[in-house]
Formats: structure tokens, C-alpha cells, sequence
């Protein structure tokens, strides 16, 4: 009933992102440590924990290699630990691989890794909950907590993805990852930053180190942050995060066809800041999208299909990927099944967008609005619909790079990615 509907030509578009990056890691790192307030904190023969969270950060590794070399040549003994909820299946050993999937090992970063979900309680909120951390990094002299600062995909707030969220949910591992997320979304701009607050107040952190990522995924900016300002300095951190986040500049999307999703683009799978794909009420935000399409899972997600969710149409590809072990305890944990549940599976990528636009078939084919992208991580060259070339012409941040063509798929109905 699918063979009928047309497909519209696509064009290639490039978009015009912010691309302000850094050029030495290394040197940036070892400027930040050595700013007196910050080597301060350090003295010879500490031992000190650094965290290392799930997210696909760039230049993770080599971020952490250099803060780990900076406190050994203070004298410290460093070590990193998975600070991280339920990933990697909630245990131990699947916590080292997630770190090893993101290329952070012991030879990678040059200092032991230790993992446990063993925490200990170092505080009470106001109302009674109990504040978790890492038993690990509470036994060292000190902890270094390291973040990437970015706008949250399921709530708004001063602090939303962050140092202070890795203080509440990364240090607190599973069990205060729950204790974070057991009152919902509704509540999570709120008990983010009280849980922040009191581990601040008495868990030994010494400074955090904040990193700001460009519209590419690129590492921009890197900062050291004194233990009392990192409060104060999130907020504004994350604003400069927002405005250099990528966007689709295309408003009102019929049909949104995502080639992939994965844990390493998002902890949504899809970035809802890019692709509106917005799982709960306490965020949203452009572009509008009647209908999703997602054709496969990024192979560095191992199995882990969260986002699949929020589409429409799947393919039977993704269907057989899952590993619903590794999924469904990130939607539990996160109290939002929505992420996790099946779509309509169709037997090729090409049924899935056909059916996708069957959904928009009072447009015709060639009148419907698609947008096609690789991943939420890469979408300074996107595919649009044929319908949409004017509007992209007449946009100053989008360059229509080749003419209209068909899309080609093989003789099994997978796309042919180009």
C-alpha cells in the first residue's frame, strides 16, 4: 500500500554554524590548572578522583589525560571514575566500557580507572532525601569534577546540563541518580541544583572544569572553575552554550528523516535542541516536525536505542539492534518511557519515509517539507525536499550546494547514504 507514494527530490544544503574552536587542548588545559586559585587547591601526595561522565564529549580523553598529568605534576595522585546513573546497565564493569567506548582507558589517560556503584550517604536535603556520592571519590583527598555545559533536553532551568548536574547525578551514581529523578521532570530544575548545593557543601570538590562545545561538536572553550564559583558561573556558561548550539534553520518540518540515532549523539538519542523532538512538557523549542523517521542506530550506541521513541516510523534494522537491557534502564531511571518504546517497525528505510509521507499525503508528494539528517551531531550539511529550495536560497545562513536529485536505494530498500 506503500509503493505509490512518492519521495521528493532532495538538495544538499550546507548551514552556516558557529566553528570558534580551540587549537591546543593541551596548552588550554595546563593554563587553566596553573591559575593560582585553582593549583591552590592542590598539594603534593593527594589523592584525587576526576570524573568521567557517558556522553560523547569531544576530546574527552585527551581533556582528561591533561588534567590528570597537570595534578601528578603537582605532585597528586589522580585517578578517574565513571560519574554516571544508570549507563552502561547500571553496573561496574559496563560503566569501564562505556569510558572505553568514548577512548578514556588507563593507557588513554595515563592514571588508574575505577569503577563501583558503591555509594556512600554524605548529606540530607531539607525534605529529607538522602545525598549520594561516589564511595570511591568520597575516600580521596579530593575530586575534580569535569562536565560539558549544555542546554538540557528535557527540562529548562539556570542549570541544566552541566557541573552542576554531574555533581547531582554523575557523582551520585545510580542510587542518586534515582533519588534525583524520582519526582520527574516537573522537578528536575529544581533538584539538579539542590542536590548541587549539598554535595558542594560536603563532599571534598576541589574545582570543576566546564566545556563549551561549538555548533560542529568541537571543543570552544575550557575553564577552570573555583569550587565557590561554580554556582554563579554555570548559568552564564550555559547561555554561551546555547547561542552556539547547531539548529535546523528550517521551521515547520512535515517529515524528519534521521539516518541515525545513539547514546553518543544524545542522551535522548536525537538531540531535541536540534530536532525538536522533545520527550517531556518542560522543554520545547524549533523546528516543528509532524513526523520522524529513524533508519538505524550509530553503531557506538551499542544497542542502547533511546530516542527511537520519538519517531513515527523505524525500520526493522533498528528493531533487531536493540538491546533493550541497555535501554530501558535510562528511561526508568529518567522516568520517561516515551524515549523507549517501538514505533511502527516497516521492513526498509524506504517503506519508513514512504510511510512517513503517506501520513502527509494531503501536501502531494513533491509539496511535502522533508529534512534529512545524519545525526543531531552533524548537521552543518543537511538534505531538504525540493519544496523547500526558495526558502533556503533566501536564507542567509543556508547555501544550497547541488541540484535536486532522487533518492537512491538498493535493492533491499536501504538508502543509499551519500
Amino acid at each position: 500500500m506503500l509503493d505509490g507514494i512518492t519521495i521528493p527530490r532532495m538538495v544538499r544544503v550546507r548551514q552556516n554554524l558557529d566553528a570558534t574552536r580551540i587549537e591546543s587542548i593541551p596548552a588550554t588545559v595546563r593554563a587553566e590548572l596553573s591559575r593560582p586559585e585553582i593549583a591552590a587547591t592542590v598539594r603534593s601526595g593527594m589523592s584525587i578522583a576526576i570524573t568521567c561522565g557517558s556522553r560523547g564529549v569531544a576530546n574527552i580523553a585527551e581533556i582528561t589525560r591533561e588534567i590528570a598529568s597537570a595534578l601528578k605534576a603537582a605532585g597528586a595522585h589522580p585517578f578517574v571514575f565513571p560519574a554516571m546513573g544508570s549507563h552502561g546497565g547500571g553496573n561496574a564493569e559496563g560503566q569501564l566500557k562505556v569510558l572505553a567506548n568514548l577512548g578514556v582507558t588507563e593507557a588513554s589517560v595515563g592514571v588508574p580507572i575505577r569503577s563501583s556503584m558503591d555509594v556512600v550517604q554524605i548529606g540530607t536535603l531539607e525534605d529529607g532525601r538522602p545525598v549520594m556520592i561516589d564511595r570511591l571519590a568520597s575516600e580521596a583527598d579530593g575530586i575534580v569534577v569535569v562536565g560539558r555545559v549544555k542546554p538540557h533536553t528535557a527540562f529548562r532551568g539556570p542549570y541544566e546540563s552541566g557541573l552542576f548536574k554531574m555533581l547531582a547525578i554523575g557523582l551520585g551514581k545510580h542510587r542518586g541518580a534515582e533519588m534525583c529523578h524520582d519526582q520527574g521532570f516537573a522537578r528536575m530544575a529544581e533538584n539538579v541544583p539542590a542536590f548541587a548545593r549539598a554535595i558542594l557543601r560536603s563532599a571534598k570538590i576541589l574545582f570543576g572544569v566546564a566545556i563549551i562545545e561549538n555548533a560542529h561538536d568541537e571543543t570552544c572553550r575550557i575553564v577552570a572553575l573555583e569550587k565557590g564559583r561554580i554556582e554563579a558561573d554555570e548559568p552564564a556558561l550555559l547561555e554561551e552554550a546555547r547561542s552556539r548550539m547547531a539548529r535546523i534553520g528550517v521551521s515547520n518540518i512535515d517529515v524528519m528523516i534521521v539516518d541515525e540515532i545513539g547514546k553518543n549523539h544524545s542522551g535522548d538519542g536525537m538531540d531535541p535542541n536540534i530536532t525538536g523532538s522533545y520527550s517531556t512538557e518542560y522543554a520545547s523549542g524549533d523546528p516543528a516536525v509532524k513526523q520522524y523517521v529513524v533508519l538505524d542506530v550509530d553503531p557506538a550506541s551499542y544497542g542502547n536505542i533511546v530516542g527511537v521513541g520519538r519517531a513515527d516510523f523505524t525500520t526493522k534494522r533498528v528493531y533487531d539492534q536493540a538491546d533493550f537491557d541497555a535501554t530501558y534502564p535510562n528511561a526508568l531511571t529518567a522516568k520517561v518511557p516515551l524515549v523507549a518504546k517501538m514505533p511502527m517497525v516497516l521492513a526498509t528505510d524506504k517503506l519508513a519515509i514512504q510511510a512517513a509521507i503517506k501520513m502527509c499525503s494531503e501536501l502531494g508528494g513533491d509539496g511535502v517539507r522533508v529534512v534529512r539528517i545524519r545525526n543531531s551531531s552533524h548537521v552543518d550539511e543537511i538534505f531538504v525536499s525540493e519544496s523547500l529550495v526558495a526558502e533556503i536560497e533566501s536564507s542567509a545562513g543556508m547555501k544550497v550546494l547541488e541540484a535536486p536529485a532522487e533518492m537512491r536505494f538498493d535493492e533491499t530498500g536501504a538508502l543509499i547514504r551519500t
